[in-house]
């Protein structure tokens, strides 16, 4: 069962702000098993095509009046957010670490150390019961780029770090 995140953006739209940053924030930090509720002072239909380009599946809803309820979910084993989008470059990864049934903090401390092991360019591959989010600032600010995202039949979250040339 999905659970629900929502967004009210009415009263950002009357006091004249625009939402779609939020809408787009809100949408990426979704989780495998979460839906997106948008509540909109009308239908909207521009959005609903920019969330279908990304392949968010959408139900929509009018609430009577002018009030619209869209719920986006997200499509199955979509990226993580902060994910490189360069990652179908990167070359195959020279290690292969199964972290399943690791308790944490030892997924990240090996990612970590065979991060250092790696030289700068080289791709680590990680294997996790759940998305690391504590290593993923860490990778950033060390200089590594990485993209994840969870198994579509929700049995793990896959993560690829391809090692910083400075780190």
């Amino acid at each position: 069962m999905s659970t629900i995140v929502t967004l009210d953006v009415r009263a950002m739209l009357a006091s004249g702000q625009e939402p779609f940053s939020a809408i787009m924030q809100a949408a990426d930090a979704l989780g495998p098993d979460q839906t997106l509720r948008l509540i909109a002072p009308f239908r909207p239909v521009p959005l609903i095509g920019v969330m279908r380009q990304r392949g968010f599946s959408f139900a929509e809803h009018p609430l009577g009046g002018d009030v619209w309820q869209v719920d986006f979910s997200p499509p199955p084993g979509a990226l993580s957010a902060g994910s490189s989008l360069e990652a179908a470059d990167w070359p195959a990864p020279s290690q292969l670490l199964d972290l399943t049934g690791l308790e944490p903090p030892e997924p990240m401390t090996r990612i970590l150390a065979a991060l250092e092991a790696a030289q700068p360019g080289e791709v680590v591959f990680a294997l996790l019961d759940r998305e690391p989010l504590f290593l993923l600032p860490q990778l950033k600010a060390r200089g590594h780029a990485w993209v994840g995202n969870h198994a579509a039949d929700a049995s793990g979250y896959r993560l690829l770090v391809r090692r910083g040339a400075n780190a």
